[in-house]
């Protein structure tokens, strides 16, 4: 497992972001305080606070590609 901090501050980031996700068969979660959502589900999403960065699960060790195309949401 693999976690990130991403930010995801328009509408259309998040439409992007779970494009990408889609593409990945293992399993990514998004966690905002005691709140746990399916990455790959836009109304999930929504349902965050996204005024904060966000943290983002990946239920696999080889996520390297993964990682690379959403570089831009990744706060660093």
């Amino acid at each position: 497992m693999k976690s990130v901090q991403i930010l995801l501050k328009e509408a259309q980031n998040i439409k992007s972001f779970v494009s990408i996700i889609n593409k990945y068969p293992f399993d990514i979660d998004l966690r905002s305080g005691r709140y746990v959502v399916d990455a790959k589900s836009i109304l999930g999403i929504f349902s965050l606070d996204l005024s904060k960065p966000i943290t983002m699960e990946i239920y696999c060790d080889d996520c390297d590609q993964l990682i690379n195309e959403i570089g831009e949401f990744i706060v660093k």
